[in-house]
C-alpha cells in the first residue's frame, strides 16, 4: 500500500504509462502532467512495457537476499527458550547468549513480544479471536457455575465458619450445589441472553439454543455460527445438533484447550460475577436470582461498553439492523 503523502498509486502510474506508451505523449509531458519527475515516468513506463497492468501494483522494499540475517535455526531457538523459560529478552539474552536488542526483534517480528500473549501454561501464542462484522454472525455460548447461596447468606456476609460453603450449617440452610448459567452473546454487538439451569446436559443447552434463537430472532438477528467449548453436551448431543438445525446456525468449536477462543462468553461471565452475582449480600439465593434479569436489561440497555465506544450493546445492535451505521 502506498504512503499516506505519495502522488501515485497503481491507478496513477498505469494512466502515466499509458499515456506515454499508447498515446503518444512525451515524458515530459506526462511527468509536468502528474506532477512527478522524469525518472519517476521512466521507471514506471520501463515496468509497464515489460509486465504490463500487474507490475504497477506496490512492491516490498526488503532486500531480496540478507547475508546477515540470523539463521532459522537460531531464531527457532530463540522461541523455544521463550516458550519455555517464559521470561522477556533480559533473561533471555544471559541465557542464550545473544543481545537483548537481537531477541526483542525475534519476538516483535514472531509476535510473541508480550508475555500476556502467550499462554502461561503451555507456551502457546494466544491468537485473538476476530470480531464479527454483523450482528448473528457468530454467536458466543458457554456455561458459567456460580454456587448457590444459603438462606439467610453465605460466608461473605455470616463469615466463613457459619457461611462456608463447606460448612454442614450452611448446607442444612440450603447451601450447597451451583446454579449454572447459559449465556449466548453476539459478539458483534455484545448483546447477552441468559438463562439459569441446574444442568449442563445436551437437551437442556438444546432448550436454551432455542430460546436464545427465539430472543435475538426478535430483534431482527439471525444467528449465523454458535461456537461452544469441545463440552460433549455440545459436540456429542444430538438434541444440541437438531437445535442447531432449527435455529439455522452452523456449529464451530474453539478446540481443546482453548477458552480465550470462546473469549466473548468467558468475559461476559466475568463481569456478570463482578456486577451481579458477587456485587452485593444477598440474603437468599432466590433474591440473587430475582435480581438477574434486571442487571441483563441494564447490561444490554443502559450499561456503555468501552470497546464499543461507549454505546451500549442494544445500542450497537439497533444501530446496524436499522441501518444507522456509527
Amino acid at each position: 500500500m502506498a504512503h499516506s503523502s505519495a502522488k501515485l498509486t497503481p491507478f496513477g502510474r498505469t494512466l502515466i504509462a499509458q499515456r506515454v506508451v499508447e498515446l503518444g505523449w512525451s515524458v515530459k509531458a506526462a511527468s509536468q502532467a502528474a506532477g512527478v519527475s522524469r525518472t519517476t515516468v521512466y521507471n514506471w513506463v520501463k515496468r509497464y512495457r515489460s509486465e504490463g497492468i500487474a507490475g504497477m501494483r506496490d512492491r516490498s522494499s526488503a532486500p531480496l537476499h540478507r547475508p546477515r540475517a540470523l539463521p532459522r535455526k537460531e531464531i527457532d531457538r530463540i522461541l523455544r527458550a521463550r516458550r519455555r523459560l517464559k521470561v522477556g529478552p533480559h533473561h533471555l539474552s544471559d541465557h542464550l547468549g545473544r543481545a537483548r536488542s537481537t531477541i526483542y526483534d525475534v519476538l516483535r517480528r514472531e509476535g510473541l513480544s508480550r508475555m500476556k500473549d502467550l499462554d502461561r501454561p503451555s507456551g502457546i501464542r494466544i491468537r485473538r479471536v476476530i470480531t464479527a462484522d454483523r450482528p448473528g454472525e457468530r454467536m458466543h455460548v458457554d456455561v458459567k457455575k456460580v454456587a448457590r447461596i444459603p438462606a439467610g447468606g453465605g460466608h461473605k456476609m455470616l463469615g466463613r465458619d457459619v457461611g462456608g460453603r463447606n460448612n454442614w450449617r450452611a448446607k442444612k440452610r440450603g447451601g450447597g450445589g451451583s446454579d449454572l448459567l447459559h449465556s449466548m452473546v453476539d459478539a458483534y454487538s455484545r448483546v447477552a441472553y441468559t438463562e439459569v439451569h441446574a444442568d449442563e446436559k445436551g437437551a437442556t443447552c438444546a432448550g436454551f439454543l432455542i430460546r436464545a434463537g427465539q430472543f435475538f430472532g426478535e430483534l431482527g438477528v439471525h444467528i449465523e455460527e454458535v461456537m461452544t467449548d469441545e463440552a460433549k453436551n455440545y459436540t456429542a448431543s444430538h438434541a444440541f445438533a437438531e437445535a442447531l438445525a432449527t435455529v439455522g446456525a452452523r456449529h464451530k468449536t474453539t478446540g481443546a484447550f482453548r477458552p480465550w477462543i470462546n473469549g466473548k462468553a468467558e468475559r461476559f461471565h466475568r463481569t456478570l460475577n463482578d456486577e451481579w452475582a458477587y456485587f452485593r449480600l444477598y440474603t437468599t439465593n432466590a433474591a440473587r436470582l430475582r435480581a438477574l434479569p434486571r442487571y441483563l436489561d441494564r447490561y444490554n440497555h443502559r450499561r456503555p461498553h468501552t470497546s464499543l465506544g461507549g454505546l451500549t450493546p442494544m445500542q450497537v445492535l439497533v444501530n446496524h439492523v436499522s441501518g444507522k451505521h456509527n
